[in-house]
């Protein structure tokens, strides 16, 4: 089979190919030709990617923050403590260990599984109830933007450098839910849960006996990361627009 390429060159520096198919033996079809020379190309442009250099770094760096502040988001280990001789950990709506009343025993046993808790009310305090809201919604707008970035590197015309900076205005805004419910968390160490399992002496900013744990510092690293860098590179994401004649 000899294949011969022949290019030439039209109005507004487009490319247009056609592509000639010979065999040394046999019959061929036309209908196995493409009859639109340009169709090709165009599903190329489709595929190729709407975003710069520094948009692929963008787009990877989103994607890492955002999982890196679900993950912190829904791991209950936001707070360490101990309560009958046992760890305990809490996140926002989930904790590991909690005491039941043993019948047989007639005593309280801590059962060391973790869970979230059976209801919305059944969260300890009301401050933790608002950072579950804030913080959810934060994780969402980040998890949205970085997908969407993510397709950019494979779609075109998906990222302009308008929507690449109205992208990072959402990350902003996404940053600044989850650090708004970072800071409510404080709020509710005086709850009674809460206060059994650090020694009693715990309050609003006060620790007691309790230690933050890394899903806190995860929550709110990959939230800090988003507001300050993936909020500067998106305004350098997209690539600018070109307007086809076709």
């Amino acid at each position: 089979m000899t294949v011969r390429l022949k290019i030439h060159f039209a109005s507004h520096s487009t490319l247009l190919a056609e592509l000639w198919i010979t065999r040394s033996f046999g019959d061929y079809t036309p209908s196995s030709i493409p009859a639109v020379p340009g169709q090709s190309l165009g599903v190329w442009r489709k595929m190729a990617s709407s975003l710069t250099c520094t948009g692929v770094i963008w787009a990877l760096l989103s994607f890492l923050c955002a999982a890196t502040s679900c993950v912190g988001f829904f791991m209950p280990y936001w707070l360490w403590g101990s309560q009958l001789g046992k760890p305990v950990s809490f996140g926002t709506f989930r904790r590991c260990s909690y005491p039941v009343h043993d019948e047989s025993r007639q005593m309280m046993v801590m059962v060391e599984e973790c869970g979230r808790y059976a209801s919305f009310q059944g969260i300890p305090s009301l401050e933790w109830r608002i950072c579950t809201i804030v913080t959810g919604l934060g994780c969402g707008l980040l998890l949205l933007v970085a997908l969407t970035a993510l397709m950019g590197c494979c779609v075109s015309e998906l990222i302009s450098r308008t929507v690449g900076r109205v992208a990072g205005g959402i990350q902003f805004l996404g940053g600044l839910l989850i650090g708004a419910g970072c800071a409510l968390y404080p709020l509710g160490w005086d709850s009674e849960e809460v206060r059994q399992t650090c020694g009693y002496v715990s309050g609003q900013f006060d620790l007691g006996t309790c230690e933050i744990g890394w899903a806190f510092y995860c929550t709110g690293a990959g939230a800090a990361a988003a507001m300050l860098l993936c909020t500067w590179l998106a305004c350098f994401s997209g690539k600018k627009q070109k307007h086809y004649p076709y």
